[in-house]
């Protein structure tokens, strides 16, 4: 079946610069919100039309995001299973699956196999490089792969950890194609621009040794007592954060009146922060946010929830700094005492993401006044500032000033550190940003237009095995039908049980037979239909 698809013309050419390259190894780098899911399955679905028996491999780095990537291969015509291991079998009726760099370093050799001559997608490959052990697992069960595409929304370094099939030049990832956050802004309608209203406070608190100490963000300080201060400044029993989070509420509130479902996210440093942070919220707003935090097994589908939804806010512990696609969020507090530039440049990719329909679409991400998140927001609003003002020299608008900061790293021991007091100065104004003449107002202005996009002919592979019984159309995704008949199925085993006294592991037999296969984790749908209807034919007997 061929389609026509509508790629963004920086999708069309780094599509057409893979397809051109002899190598199996292809790295993207892209600015989160830049469309990096669509430019994979393209390519995906291209490869898979000229080698219709090859499989799908995605690595994604959180299991939320093996759910979304699922979801979106649909609409290309692909099936994918995020649910998948290779202990199953892999699934005859499903194009491939989707597995987290934690599924691969936990056991890489079963997937190996599996994984030869396949079509691999690395998300978010620096993920790879967290641990050494992790880089050598994604080699184990993708070194025999026909091709390896890599994608990463910001540059990257080796960190000591040397990532495999990525090639390096003086530690810094080399990409075989680049799109910046500044090109995007210059294209148009594909991101939004982002400022960064910095807010000071006066701290003080009392460091591990006993040591009684007081300072401003203005403050010189060294890098461990720089991690106290700005751990000071986040703590919920002071004032800067409420304050913080009483600005962020106004500027959402003030943008909800011309985007009603906007939203806003607060990433916190761990579950306690959160759901205090969620708290205060309601406490001081009326507002009961959406937490979504690594230990709740239901997160996903809270995150999921949010983003189909429109409640105003957020709060996550990392769980939504990364990958997932909620366009609607608009305003973001950088509440964590993570201060590394790629998890920074990451979380503020979650608010760049153009909605249609939207003629303003400025975010706003209020941060500690700390010279090292200074630093890393300046080199954002620099590409901003510098996408400006090429549209200035086309005539069009003024560019932003920007100063430029120094920068400062590191940890610090906390297990004796006790913050005292944390207190705001000087409040960002929502009227200040909003001002109907602002120089960025009315320069990003659509997105659909056939000149911003190219359309593009793609083949669709054929479907793998069989789909349903009878051959119906699904109104679901694969994935959710096959898992519904899963549970129908252990519910009729459950059933079965009770009506004729025999173990579970002796009617799973039998059914299992009855269908034709060995497991119902590897059955296909039609098996599982089969395996359904001859579950429903023994309890009309019994």
């Amino acid at each position: 079946m061929r389609r026509s698809l509508r790629l963004r013309k920086w999708q069309r050419d780094a599509l057409e610069r893979f397809e051109a390259t002899p190598s199996r190894d292809f790295l993207t780098v892209a600015t989160p919100g830049a469309g990096k899911t669509t430019f994979a399955l393209t390519a995906a679905v291209r490869d898979l039309a000229t080698h219709p028996h090859r499989r799908v491999f995605i690595v994604a780095p959180t299991s939320h995001l093996k759910v979304q990537w699922a979801n979106a291969a649909t609409s290309f015509g692909l099936h994918l299973e995020p649910e998948w291991s290779p202990r199953d079998g892999f699934p005859g009726d499903m194009h491939g699956v989707v597995v987290t760099y934690q599924q691969v370093a936990s056991d890489p050799a079963p997937m190996r196999p599996f994984a030869d001559d396949a079509f691999v997608v690395f998300d978010e490959i620096h993920h790879a490089g967290a641990e050494r052990a992790w880089g050598d697992s994604v080699f184990t069960a993708f070194e025999l792969a026909a091709r390896r595409l890599s994608l990463s929304g910001t540059p990257f370094r080796s960190d000591q950890n040397p990532i495999p099939f990525v090639d390096y030049a003086f530690d810094e990832a080399v990409a075989d194609y680049t799109y910046g956050y500044g090109e995007a802004l210059v294209d148009g309608g594909v991101v939004r621009p982002v400022f960064f209203p910095r807010i000071n406070g006066h701290m003080e608190w009392t460091a591990p040794d006993g040591t009684a100490m007081a300072a401003t963000f203005e403050d010189q300080l060294d890098r461990v007592h720089a991690s106290q201060r700005l751990r000071t400044a986040l703590s919920v029993d002071g004032q800067w954060l409420p304050a913080v989070l009483d600005q962020a509420d106004r500027s959402l509130r003030r943008i909800r009146q011309d985007h009603p479902d906007a939203g806003g996210l607060v990433i916190a440093m761990d579950v306690e922060h959160a759901r205090d942070i969620a708290a205060m919220l309601e406490d001081r707003h009326g507002v009961k946010a959406v937490v979504a935090t690594s230990d709740d097994p239901l997160a996903s589908d809270h995150i999921a929830d949010f983003a189909a939804g429109s409640d105003p806010w957020i709060v996550a512990v990392r769980m939504v700094s990364e990958g997932v696609d909620i366009p609607r969020l608009r305003v973001g507090v950088y509440a964590t005492n993570t201060v590394t530039e790629l998890f920074f440049r990451q979380a503020v990719g979650r608010l760049v993401r153009w909605t249609a329909g939207y003629r303003r679409q400025k975010a706003f991400f209020f941060i500690p006044d700390d010279a090292r998140l200074r630093t890393f927001a300046a080199g954002l609003a620099e590409q901003r500032t510098h996408s400006l003002r090429r549209r200035e020299d086309a005539g069009e608008q003024d560019p932003t000033a920007l100063d430029a900061l120094p920068t400062a790293d590191g940890d610090d021991q906390l297990s004796l550190f006790q913050a005292i007091s944390a207190t705001p100065l000087g409040e960002h104004d929502p009227d200040d940003v909003f001002d109907d003449h602002h120089p960025d107002d009315l320069i990003f202005d659509g997105g659909e237009d056939d000149d911003l996009t190219l359309h593009i002919e793609i083949v669709s592979p054929p479907p793998l095995g069989d789909t349903s019984a009878g051959g119906t159309t699904l109104t679901v995704t694969r994935t959710q039908r096959k898992r519904e008949l899963r549970q129908a199925n252990s519910d009729r085993v459950q059933m079965l049980g009770h009506l004729t006294g025999l173990e579970a592991k002796v009617l799973n037999a039998r059914l299992n037979d009855e269908a034709g296969i060995r497991s119902i984790a590897e059955a296909t749908l039609k098996q599982l239909e089969k395996r359904l209807a001859a579950a429903d034919r023994w309890i009309d007997r019994a």
